[in-house]
């Protein structure tokens, strides 16, 4: 009988609780108003041809580069940030050697490192979320070949600093550090281009985010020329599609677009945790297009309220440290006024607390 590997057989897996997102999306962290009209204007625009070619990625990996102020060879265009942690995982990890990540955060990374065959050492955040550099460090042995972080994190919205990242990078020559800047837009805080210093450091960004492509799955992994020269014939030559390569050029000239977006979304991150403080409820600052917070054994009730309102926030209670926790994406300046309308009622329904003058 057909058998998969042992390390298939016990993977996890993920399961996002996709069906029935009927209302304000404020679940998945993805951009809520969508892509810009340049975008759509292309997409009207395809024709036949375009669609019955294979397609070619090179040339617009020189046009992201030079959006990134980075060489073409230093970078790879993905399908989605999830391609870019299996590459960086297929590249390195064999069966038995160690990968480091920092719990809560993204499941990919144990999926696809654990797929591998690879040991998964979760390293748990400290006192409020706080990234545990130290702890980090204290985990990396002769077998770490990886070290996973995504920053600003998710689901915490916390952010590592530049010195400890870099510091994980130094002392930790042998492992790929792989940092995800899926947040970057929303944060503006980079390691790019630090990997011509520290030829083990990987950054990887998405569209997905601030440029609303969720749908068409594109994303970047950059690194040292050096190692993308391995992990590049590990990547299918067509990963990519002709609709996202076609459509990425427009994202990317209309900054105007993205700028105001990410302002509105900052702006509403201010606005959400003066809120949550105003109501006495736990929070933790987020650096991202989300916040977390904490309403305990209220949290199911609270997202019932909310989607009773037609608005859909997430449960994270199932991470590691986040019993208890809900996040809530941010959106306009008016998904913002709806959310919050709606966040008071819901708070005032279940009996969350008093707002402070309320």
């Amino acid at each position: 009988m057909l058998k998969p590997r042992e390390a298939v057989r016990t993977l996890k897996s993920y399961h996002p609780p996709l069906g029935n997102r009927q209302g304000l999306r404020l679940d998945f962290n993805e951009n809520t108003v969508g892509c810009s009209p340049r975008v759509m204007q292309k997409l009207r625009a395809l024709d036949v041809e375009q669609l019955a070619r294979y397609p070619e990625r090179a040339p617009l990996e020189a046009t992201v580069a030079a959006h990134l102020g980075i060489r073409p060879e230093e970078l790879l265009l993905t399908n989605g940030t999830d391609e870019a942690i299996h590459l960086v995982c297929e590249t390195y990890l064999e069966p038995g050697d160690e990968a480091i990540i920092v719990v809560p955060t993204f499941s990919m990374y144990e999926i696809y490192a654990a797929a591998t065959g690879a040991k998964v050492i979760a390293v748990p955040a400290v006192e409020q979320f706080r990234f545990p550099s130290e702890n980090v460090l204290s985990h990396v042995k002769e077998r770490t070949r990886l070290v996973a972080i995504a920053n600003p994190n998710n689901p915490t919205g916390a952010l590592a600093s530049r010195k400890d990242l870099l510091t994980i990078a130094e002392h930790a020559p042998n492992a790929a550090l792989l940092v995800d800047e899926a947040y970057f837009e929303f944060c503006g805080e980079t390691l790019m281009p630090e990997f011509r210093k520290f030829p083990n450091l990987f950054v990887s960004r998405t569209f997905s985010k601030a440029y609303g492509l969720a749908g068409l799955r594109i994303g970047v992994l950059a690194g040292h020329p050096d190692q993308m020269h391995f992990v590049r014939p590990v990547s299918s030559p067509y990963n990519v599609n002709s609709v996202a390569l076609a459509c990425l050029p427009e994202a990317l000239a209309d900054q105007a677009y993205v700028r105001s977006y990410v302002d509105e979304v900052r702006s509403g991150r201010d606005r959400m945790e003066r809120e949550l403080k105003e109501w006495g409820v736990r929070y933790w600052p987020s650096h991202a297009n989300f916040v977390l917070m904490y309403l305990g054994v209220q949290g199911q009730a609270f997202i019932s309220a909310m989607r009773e309102r037609g608005i859909l926030v997430r449960d994270r209670s199932g991470d590691q440290g986040c019993a208890g926790c809900v996040r809530i994406t941010l959106g306009s300046k008016q998904q913002t006024d709806q959310m919050l309308a709606a966040l008071r009622e819901a708070f005032e329904e279940i009996g969350i607390g008093q707002k402070v003058g309320g």
